[in-house]
């Protein structure tokens, strides 16, 4: 009996009872993980497996030729779990799934870890799919141990990736009596080279709808944040986090929140995390999944998984709803603490996110407050946002020199008054 069961969903492509290799595979290692204590569901063709998925929720999701249309790729659509996928001998499905090649690379994008049963299956896979084949090879007969030894490996390996939800309860508690603030942890200033709202604005807007803190995350500088910070401290009712958003050399980009120093741009994604660490900051993916900004590839954001400390689960700028549900998928997945902000790049859009927590002091404090955060967002228009942002910068001076004639606060809330955190 292995210790600490895990609960499994084994997905089959084909209806129940019919005999091929596949079905085969299916049964005999759902057995052996039943016979060592695990907890496994089974769903095949002409079932449901969005209900199932709901309502059992799972350690792993065990898909088999998810190619789609299938109740295999349909897993993939609604499994909030880490996934698995095994490929058995799919060469006329490889080919047959080239004109839904886009729909098939979302559901492959879902995939954590990638099994074959011949290296010839492996093969294929990789010419038309590119990504990392494990090979497990069919059991021989009363062989089924050794292929289920593998693929528990699996499963604990990606398990092993997860993050601690527990974090530092000590510390959490320590700071639950605290007061409620609001903070917006993405937005840019004029340092940002896209970007015309000056500082002093910035921070009365802030002021002005409540914020008891704001992240300033200028692209590939920090002089905005610092700046923002020095006279904050003479307002005394918000607080700015000094961070950066770096854009890295291949590899999309990154926030470092609670930064000193600027890090510059054209790293790897390795030396830019290495950077913030250094710092003492805390690593923050923005818009994870969306394709029209410069984010990670699924696979370097699972080769940075036990890195990564906040996960930006909303951004408004994101065009479509999709990519942030995917954040959302991810974050649950590998329990990572969710985050959110406005990214606003004018004063208009800033606080559209909210995320309420209790007041903290440093990147300790900061990171369990936010494992007990709520996000709360107000709708603003798109397309109005983006159509001030060009209004503002289009044919003007590159950043920091940029200005807004005459730049004022935007209105839009009621001055606050922060009480002091309490340092017990």
């Amino acid at each position: 009996m292995s210790p600490e069961p895990l609960s499994i969903v084994q997905v089959a492509p084909f209806r129940r009872g019919v005999e091929n290799p596949v079905n085969e595979f299916v049964e005999r290692v759902s057995a052996e993980l039943e016979w060592r204590g695990h907890e496994v569901l089974r769903a095949a063709t002409g079932e449901r497996v969005k209900g199932l998925l709901k309502s059992n929720p799972a350690d792993v999701v065990h898909v088999h030729d998810p190619f789609a249309p299938s109740v295999a790729s349909a897993a993939l659509r609604h499994s909030y779990s880490l996934n698995v996928a095994t490929f058995h001998a799919p060469q006329e499905r490889v080919l047959s799934t080239q004109v839904a090649r886009p729909l098939v690379e979302i559901f492959f994008g879902r995939i954590d870890a990638r099994t074959v049963t011949s290296r010839e299956t492996g093969e294929l896979l990789e010419s038309y799919f590119p990504g990392s084949y494990e090979l497990v090879e069919p059991g021989a007969e009363g062989d089924w141990s050794r292929v289920t030894d593998e693929l528990e490996a699996v499963y604990r390996r990606l398990l092993a990736r997860r993050h601690d939800p527990a974090g530092d309860p000590e510390l959490r508690e320590r700071i639950s009596s605290r007061p409620l603030i609001e903070v917006d942890l993405h937005m840019h200033t004029d340092h940002s080279g896209d970007c015309a709202t000056p500082v002093d604005v910035l921070l009365q807007t802030a002021r002005d709808r409540g914020l008891g803190a704001i992240a300033i995350t200028d692209h590939n500088e920090v002089s905005g944040a610092l700046e923002a910070r020095r006279i904050a401290t003479e307002m005394d009712d918000i607080k700015v986090i000094v961070a950066e958003e770096v854009k890295t050399a291949e590899q999309g980009e990154v926030i470092g929140l609670f930064l000193e120093e600027k890090i510059p741009k054209g790293l790897t994604m390795a030396e830019t995390i290495a950077a913030i660490r250094e710092q003492g900051g805390l690593v923050y993916v923005p818009h994870p999944f969306d394709r029209f900004h410069s984010v990670p590839d699924y696979e370097h954001l699972l080769d940075i998984v036990e890195e990564i400390d906040i996960l930006e689960v909303f951004n408004p700028r994101v065009a479509l709803t999709a990519f942030n549900e995917e954040a959302v998928r991810f974050a649950r997945k590998y329990r990572i603490v969710p985050g959110a902000g406005s990214d606003s790049h004018v004063a208009q859009g800033l606080g559209s996110v909210r995320t309420r927590i209790h007041d903290f002091e440093g990147p300790a404090e900061f990171l369990e407050a936010m494992r007990d955060a709520d996000i709360t967002r107000k709708h603003k228009n798109l397309v109005y946002v983006q159509a001030l942002k060009l209004l503002q910068t289009t044919g003007r001076p590159k950043a920091p020199k940029r200005r807004v004639p005459d730049a004022k606060p935007v209105r839009g809330g009621k001055p606050r008054k922060r009480r002091s955190a309490s340092k017990s």
